[in-house]
């Protein structure tokens, strides 16, 4: 009986390590893939080696709030800068991160928002941004103010913009398609280059918020 005793706990001791291990390797096989900044690079996000200071700027929300650098704090930011006369690449954009955001889950969909920024504040008042900007998600926020102060902010950003001249107020403004990312200080964390893919997106943003969080 003893030594059939001690086979039973032998058997059972041996059904726990593989359980353990089993366990393990499913974990690691579903857990999501985290990549390194090369690999980030490869698939559309471009991560500073250290983050960038964007400094000070005073601007205004489509609720005709104040937008700060506090805004930024707390939470992961995608920035994109258009305008709402724009005829395809800003609705575009802007219905791909509604998509992007309405992906993510837990905490990523927590603390993750999207603002448009206007290169265009001539005619993009808080008004009209009011109309634009909700159509597309409720919770974006649109940004608009000073053109210099814009084109400061812009600048910090890398995201260079320019007025293409037409007539009275029929006119375009050429601006990058790329999406910049702010981490929870407020500084510039890097950039996704655009054409976007949704896929890419999501892994690589994933990869970026576990490479800062260690």
């Amino acid at each position: 009986m003893s030594q059939s005793r001690n086979i039973k706990f032998t058997v059972a001791g041996l059904l726990v390590i593989i359980a353990i291990i089993v366990g393990g390797f499913v974990h690691r096989v579903t857990m999501p893939r985290v990549m390194t900044e090369s690999e980030m690079r490869i698939n559309g996000l471009y991560v500073f080696e250290t983050p960038r200071d964007i400094g000070e700027f005073a601007l205004v929300d489509h609720h005709g709030d104040a937008f700060d650098p506090a805004r930024f704090e707390g939470q992961w930011t995608l920035v994109f800068f258009g305008f709402t006369h724009c005829p395809d690449i800003c609705p575009t954009t802007m219905s791909f991160l509604n998509k992007f955001v309405t992906s993510l889950e837990g905490t990523e969909a927590e603390d993750t928002q999207v603002v448009m920024v206007s290169v265009d504040p001539a005619r993009d008042t808080v008004e009209q941004l009011a109309t634009y900007v909700p159509f597309f998600n409720p919770e974006f926020t649109g940004v608009t103010g000073e053109f210099l102060d814009i084109h400061r902010f812009a600048t910090a950003l890398n995201t260079p913009f320019r007025k293409v001249p037409g007539e009275g107020d029929d006119y375009q403004v050429e601006h990058s398609a790329n999406v910049a990312l702010i981490n929870p200080r407020g500084d510039y964390h890097g950039f996704f280059k655009s054409p976007l893919d949704l896929a890419k997106m999501k892994v690589t943003y994933r990869s970026a918020r576990h490479l800062w969080d260690r």
